[in-house]
This record gives C-alpha cells, sequence and structure tokens, in this order.
C-alpha cells in the first residue's frame, strides 16, 4: 500500500494507547494511558502530542490505522448490546451445548464458560436447508414475523441470524434481515453466512453471535471516533487493522467488529515480519508483551502463521476449549495474561500466581501512585532495578518504589515469608516461565523446535523480560527493533489492505470437479477483491487461496496453500501431492488407502506489501567504552544483584557492543541486557542480544 503522506498509527491496548506519527521525513511516537469510559480522548491526546513534536498540524495527516481491544474487552467483560438470536427449530442451544468435549479431562467441579447469551433471548423458526444447500422446510415467515414482534418486547439493539447450513444457501437468512429492517429499522443485524460462512454451527453462531453482541458498541465508537477527529481538523480517512494482519475500512470494520477482536496483538506480528524480513530471518518468535496480556508467535518465512479459529476469554490457562470460540481468519498466536499491570497473588497452596487480571491503567500498579494497592509485573520490575522510577514513559509517570515493595510485602512477601525483593523476583520468575511454557506448548503444537529461531521482542514490557526468556527457551538471538514500545502501531503502517473470504463446500478429491472448483474461487477472489476496492480503488491486488483438507473420517483440517498456478488450474493429483506435502511435514507421515476430502476453501485479496526497508550496511563492531552511570539490577539467572551499565539507547551507534548486565533506557521501555548476553546496535537501530561471547 502507498506509503506516501504522513500516517498515524494508534493502538488502544489494555494499558496504554500508543500512537505513531511517520512520513517521509519524520517519526514520533508517545504512550498515553488508556481511557476505558472515552477511548478516543486519549488518541486525540497522543496525537496531539506526536504533532507537536514534529511540529505539524493534524490537518497535515493523510491516513490514520487503528487497532483497539475495544471488542475483546467488550466480550471478555459481557459489555455489549442487548442481543437475541434466531436459530433454526432445534438448535436454539447449540451455543450453550458447546463441542461436548472436556476441556479438563479429570475436573469434576467443571465448569463450562456461560454462553453470551442466555436461553430467553434465543428464538427458533422453521425451515431448513440440508448439507448440499437444498431446502428441506421453507421458511415459515409468520413465524417470523412472530419472532420479531417478540424481539421488538424485548427490547433489544441486536439480532444475529444463524440458520444450519446458511453457508451454502443463505435466502432464508437474507429473507429474516429484510423483515427484521422493515419492522425494527433501528436494531443491527448480523447473519452467519457473511460473518462467517463456514461449517461447525457451534463456531460459527457463536462468532455472529459476538458479532451483533459488540455491533452497536463498536458503531457507537467509531462514530464519537470520527467526530473527535473533525474536531481536531483531521479529514484524513480512518482505516482499522483486522484480526487477519489486514487493513479493512471504517464501514466494513463497524459491520464485522468480530473481525477486530485481535486487531492489536495482528498489528504487531506484522511489525515482526517487517522486522524479519530486513534482517532476512525465516525462523522468528515474535514476543509481544504490554501493560495487559503477552503474545507470542510463530513466523516463518517472514510470514505470520494464520489459522480461522480462535478462541476468546478462556477460563483455564492454556486448556484449548474453555474461551469462546470465534471462527474468522486470525494470526494465530497464543495470548496470556502477562503484561506490566498483571497482578500478583498468592494461591491456596501457597503459590506465587500472577495473572491473568491486570490492574490496567485504573488505578494501574502500585507503583504509579494512581490508587493501585495490588502489586502488579511492573511493580516488581521496579523493585528488581529494572526501571528507572524517575524516567518511566518518558518521565510523564513517576514510579513510587516504596508503595511498590509496600504491595508486594502485603500480597506476596508476609504471606510467604520473604522479603519484598525476594517477593518481585518470585513474581517476575513465575511470569516469565508462564510465558516460556506458552510458547514451549506452541512450538510442540506446531512441529517446531525454538533453539533454530531468533526472538523479535517489541511492546512496552517485552525488552524487560526477553533476555530472560531467551535463557529459558534456549533461543540464542533476540532482537529488539527501534520503536518496540509502540511495535503494534509500527505494525499497522506496514499492513497492506486486505480481506479474507472463506465459504464451506465440502468435496472428496475422488469426486473432484474442477469447473465448480474454478467458479467457487472465482467468486470469492471477487468478494474478498470488493471489500479491498472499498479502501483502495486503484492499487492493484494479489490473492492467495488457502484449502482446509483432512483425511475422510478426521475431526480437523490442516490449512494448504496453492500457487496461483495451481489455483488457476485446479485438478484432483495436484491437491492430493500438496496435501500429502504439508501432512507428512507436521506429523511425520501420510495415511495410505484413505480419501481426502477439503472443507473450508479461502481467498485473501491483498494490495502488494510495502517491501521491507533496505538494511544498511553493518558498521564494524566496537566495545561500548565504560559507562559513568550505573544501577543495581537483579540477575534472575545468578539468582544476585549485580551492578548493570545504564546507557540511553539514543547514544548508541552501529556497530557498538555492550556486555551486560546492562540497561539500555529510551522513552517507550527499557532493554534488560542480563549477564549471559551482549547487546549489539545494528545498522537499522535493531538492538541483538546475543550469547556473552558469541559473534552475531
Amino acid at each position: 500500500m502507498a506509503q506516501d503522506g504522513i500516517r498515524l498509527g494508534v493502538d488502544i491496548g489494555g494499558t496504554f494507547t500508543d500512537v505513531v506519527l511517520e512520513g517521509p521525513d519524520l517519526f514520533a511516537s508517545t504512550k498515553v494511558l488508556t481511557t476505558y469510559a472515552a477511548p478516543e480522548d486519549a488518541i486525540v491526546e497522543g496525537l496531539q502530542r506526536v504533532c507537536a513534536a514534529e511540529g505539524i498540524a493534524p490537518s497535515a495527516i493523510t491516513q490514520i490505522i487503528h487497532g483497539t481491544t475495544l471488542a475483546t474487552n467488550a466480550l471478555i467483560e459481557r459489555r455489549g448490546a442487548r442481543t437475541a438470536l434466531i436459530t433454526t427449530e432445534g438448535f436454539r442451544d447449540v451455543i450453550e451445548m458447546r463441542s461436548e468435549s472436556r476441556f479438563e479431562q479429570y475436573d469434576l467441579n467443571l465448569t463450562l464458560p456461560e454462553p453470551l447469551l442466555p436461553r430467553q433471548p434465543r428464538l427458533c423458526v422453521r425451515e431448513r436447508v440440508n448439507a448440499q444447500g437444498e431446502v428441506m422446510i421453507a421458511l415459515d415467515e409468520a413465524e417470523v414475523a412472530t419472532r420479531i414482534d417478540e424481539i421488538a418486547a424485548m427490547g433489544v439493539d441486536s439480532v444475529a441470524v444463524g440458520l444450519m447450513h446458511s453457508y451454502l444457501n443463505s435466502a432464508h437468512e437474507r429473507r429474516i434481515r429484510e423483515m427484521i429492517a422493515a419492522r425494527l429499522p433501528d436494531v443491527s443485524v448480523s447473519i452467519s453466512s457473511e460473518v462467517s460462512p463456514q461449517m461447525r454451527e457451534y463456531e460459527r453462531f457463536n462468532t455472529t453471535v459476538a458479532n451483533a453482541y459488540i455491533k452497536p458498541l463498536i458503531a457507537s465508537y467509531l462514530c464519537r471516533l470520527e467526530a473527535r477527529l473533525k474536531a481536531e481538523g483531521v479529514t484524513a480517512d480512518v482505516f482499522l487493522m483486522h484480526s487477519g494482519g489486514g487493513i479493512i475500512s471504517l464501514q466494513n470494520a463497524a459491520d464485522f467488529p468480530v473481525r477486530l477482536v485481535e486487531s492489536g496483538p495482528a498489528g504487531g506480528a506484522v511489525f515482526a515480519a517487517d522486522i524479519a524480513a530486513r534482517h532476512g530471518l525465516n525462523k522468528v518468535l515474535s514476543f509481544d508483551m504490554g501493560g495487559t496480556t503477552a503474545k507470542i508467535c510463530l513466523i516463518k518465512d517472514q510470514t505470520p502463521k494464520t489459522a480461522r479459529v480462535f478462541e476468546v476469554a478462556r477460563t483455564y490457562r492454556f486448556k484449548k476449549g474453555s474461551g469462546m470460540p470465534i471462527s474468522i481468519p486470525v494470526i494465530d498466536m497464543v495470548e496470556i495474561g502477562a503484561g506490566g499491570g498483571s497482578l500478583a497473588s498468592v494461591d491456596a497452596l501457597q503459590r506465587i500466581a500472577v495473572g491473568p487480571e491486570s490492574a490496567g491503567s485504573e488505578p494501574g500498579p502500585a507503583s504509579y501512585g494512581r490508587g493501585g494497592d495490588r502489586p502488579a509485573v511492573t511493580d516488581a520490575d521496579l523493585m528488581l532495578g529494572k526501571l528507572d522510577p524517575a524516567a518511566f514513559a518518558g518521565g510523564r509517570i513517576a514510579l513510587d518504589r516504596d508503595a511498590a515493595a509496600r504491595a508486594l510485602d502485603t500480597a506476596v512477601g508476609t504471606p510467604l515469608g520473604m522479603p519484598p525483593q525476594e517477593a518481585a523476583f518470585g513474581v517476575t520468575e513465575v511470569v516469565d516461565e508462564n510465558m516460556a511454557n506458552a510458547a514451549r506448548v506452541h512450538a510442540v503444537e506446531n512441529g517446531e523446535d525454538l533453539s533454530d529461531y531468533t526472538m523479535i521482542a517489541f511492546g512496552g514490557a517485552a525488552p524487560l523480560h526477553a533476555g530472560r526468556l531467551c535463557e529459558k527457551l534456549g533461543i540464542s538471538r533476540c532482537l529488539v527493533p527501534p520503536g518496540a514500545g509502540v511495535g503494534s502501531a509500527i505494525g499497522f503502517l506496514r499492513a497492506p489492505f486486505s480481506f479474507e473470504a472463506t465459504r464451506s463446500v465440502y468435496m472428496r478429491l475422488s469426486a473432484f470437479d474442477a469447473d465448480t472448483v474454478a467458479q467457487l474461487l472465482a467468486e470469492l477472489a471477487d468478494e474478498a477483491t470488493a471489500f479491498v476496492r472499498t479502501c483502495d480503488a486503484k492499487a492493484p491486488i494479489e490473492t492467495a487461496v488457502k484449502v482446509y483438507m483432512r483425511y475422510a473420517g478426521q475431526g480437523w483440517e490442516i490449512p494448504v496453500t496453492l500457487t496461483p498456478a495451481q489455483a488457476g488450474a485446479p485438478d484432483a493429483a495436484t491437491f492430493v501431492a500438496r496435501f500429502e506435502e504439508d501432512y507428512a511435514q507436521l506429523f511425520g507421515r501420510t495415511v495410505a488407502g484413505l480419501d481426502i476430502e477439503v472443507t473450508v476453501w479461502s481467498v485473501n485479496a491483498s494490495t502488494p506489501k510495502s517491501p521491507p526497508r533496505s538494511m544498511p550496511e553493518s558498521a564494524a563492531q566496537t566495545t561500548l567504552a565504560p559507562h559513568q552511570a550505573t544501577r543495581q539490577m537483579f540477575d534472575p539467572a545468578r539468582a544476585t544483584t549485580l551492578e548493570a551499565a545504564e546507557i540511553a539507547r539514543r547514544a548508541l551507534a552501529p556497530g557498538m557492543r555492550c556486555p551486560g548486565p546492562a540497561a539500555i533506557v529510551e522513552e517507550e521501555t527499557t532493554i534488560v541486557v542480563p549477564a549471559s548476553r551482549t547487546a549489539l546496535c545494528h545498522a537499522d537501530g535493531c538492538i541483538e542480544l546475543s550469547l556473552e561471547g558469541a559473534q552475531p
């Protein structure tokens, strides 16, 4: 996508709102505490700061790209619109029955998460479409009218419509929407054949309900944001990052807000992929740790791994099935409650527990001095010398070390009989081990060995913990890019306009119909391209085809990517070869004698990705002279406090090396260099942490 003009990237996180201003000859960034009641307030404050820093008027901004946790938080906190569901007779309880699998096999008191909607506003109508898309029972419009009257009496703001096999034949869903619009024009409607046209009714219905649940909230927010920006003199178009790693228009975001659920983390993965391309890295572990959560993503061949189903609000850590499934294209990552604001406590077994509850920005960690009295990871980092209390967030937030010590002593130290610093050590070790375990599990599930990977760390808290995480995971190399503290917001500015269209059409390869496949892929390409054209009417558009395949009788599929030539001339032999190649790579072998079937077809349309910025030539390496400023910093691997050099990041020139322990300080974060590592400044400003004595 075009990089001309002055562009603004905005990422609303659970604790901080990150704002980045970028143009041909300028770059400015800032972090502002997120304002929960009116998120647009923090955006405007950040916009004013970066514009003032560069001496430009807000009216000079030509494009704004935005990602937000508003949709995610609304689902987690159950803070959405009054919503009803209309579904096929007999399927009223699908979203409550779930898949009937037990995600904690031996928990006799297992409690399943409550559905977004209670039973009363889940209504049924008589109709039925079969698995081939044929109408078996015609829609009873008189019954639909009765259900709409019931919805009107409930006073709902939004309606989800999810009918059986509507992904193959959407006529009944579209007719119900027409009838609702005629009777209740102010009520928003989401239909599953548009929101998530894929097989598996539980995931599809739940995704449609989630879309309807947050649709009025997101529409209201986007209208307020537009008004506030216009009041500031901003006339630029506003676009939003979606969970699949691309950008969509404001209107598409308002229609399909469920696609925004992972928008912030997706921007971070795009940022890491851009850095990987710049450095020619094909195996990267993206580590994004902010104020509320930590996100881990595998990036291979400079492309983040993607999926089409993920879970929100898991009630059991690392337990697949314990959350709310959302069936949309998404960058595949592990997200855990391990951020700078994650709260620490001691559980019933006298173990230190950290997260998933977070102090957020209101009141924030105890050291913020905003009324918080419970210890967070930031408080522990402060106690261990990782943070400068006078320079946090560029000096705009003065940290109170005594308040952090009191909170740690009360919640952790006294119950376990340890001094505050030891309690802080325990808190950081627990949160680091939680993140390391999440990375290990994610790697094993994908058949990867992390020792071959390079970590790219960003987010306000990641550089504080990346070195220790590398020690735990056996990763020898870590890059911390310039602007790491606002990495997701920078990632928004690197992302293309894109949209992925999906459809479930079941086909066994033994009955492969090339003409049907070609027509289906052409329809999906037209649908995806139409969405991209709402963002950019002239840019060239590329399409990528992916099919989800499995052996007949298996319950789940694997994604198989087709080249343009393979998609343009589909044939069964090519599909078999591609499936067996990917299946063997994932599971180590193929299965002889079984038919293969396709369940889901996907076409992603996007504007061309911006080429990675050229990497300047590496400078000759020199060891940094002994530095005057030092601080006492705790090294967890050695379980002792060491004297560490304190260095301003802007003072590091390309080629400079600095042995650990050290703290490399910038306005938005601090890079902690453990005693086991050496820091090297690359020509593009990236700081590389490598094993002591190794030549990067």
